[in-house]
């Protein structure tokens, strides 16, 4: 399936997407939290606590192993963890700058035995097939080169019955709100990330990959066609975020 977003890079020239995608993550890398904070006003948080609420109430408590995938600085891995111990979870990014943080992270909180992370590419996971109870995205969809491969490989490695979500920025349908949200991701934050990471470039990529990946429907039928069932949306604070969940087959 061609989706738009695939073909979207954060830089202009040569290069895929994987590679350009690694690129800017390594170098936005010391001011990824911050932005993230800034571009949300901070609800990004409450949006992973919705999203780890939705993995708790599939995933049984006690030995579970998780995947994260792009996993960057890892606050969702740390979210999960804490909301589902004992639990192993293992987070993997294209960028090691990104995961270098996350570390530091984990180190800070004492969690090295329970949450590791390792460079791997979402498109070929270095697993064995049914390996996790459940495997989650935050933010990362979107810079995948190949969606619905990206969903066939989270798949393969699920357990049958096990549990998929997904937390994806999306943009409003409201025309008042879709103002405002334009004025705010194509010009506003380009000019802070450019002033704070020093890469305008990969602020102006945001708010276009978010135009651009599958939306609501679209996605369901991606996450669908890739062989999940019980697939499902919600959208949270004005349509800006939505969490897509959906469970692999038992057979």
């Amino acid at each position: 399936m061609n989706n738009e977003v695939e073909h979207i890079k954060p830089y202009e020239g040569d290069g895929s997407k994987r590679e350009q995608v690694e690129k800017m993550f390594d170098a936005i890398a010391p001011a990824y939290d911050f932005m993230n904070r800034a571009m949300t006003l901070g609800i990004d948080r409450w949006w992973r606590r919705v999203a780890v609420k939705r993995v708790k109430r599939h995933v049984a408590q006690g030995e579970s192993h998780l995947l994260d995938v792009a996993t960057g600085t890892g606050d969702f891995a740390i979210q999960l963890h804490q909301a589902l111990q004992p639990c192993q979870v293992t987070g993997i990014d294209l960028s090691m700058g990104m995961m270098d943080v996350a570390r530091r992270k984990v180190q800070q909180r004492g969690l090295e035995n329970d949450i590791d992370f390792m460079q791997a590419d979402c498109l070929a996971l270095p697993f064995q097939d049914a390996t996790f109870d459940a495997v989650t995205v935050a933010f990362g969809v979107r810079n995948f080169e190949h969606i619905d491969q990206g969903y066939s490989e989270m798949l393969r490695v699920l357990r049958p019955g096990g549990f998929l979500c997904v937390v994806e920025l999306s943009t409003p349908t409201n025309r008042l709100v879709r103002w405002f949200y334009d004025l705010y991701t194509l010009h506003i934050i380009p000019a802070i990330g450019s002033l704070k990471s020093g890469d305008r470039n990969a602020y102006r990529y945001l708010p276009l990959s978010i135009a651009a990946v599958p939306q609501g429907q679209r996605m369901l039928d991606i996450m669908q066609a890739a062989g999940f069932t019980q697939c499902d949306v919600r959208c949270l604070t004005l349509g800006t975020c939505s969490i897509y969940t959906a469970s692999k087959p038992l057979h």
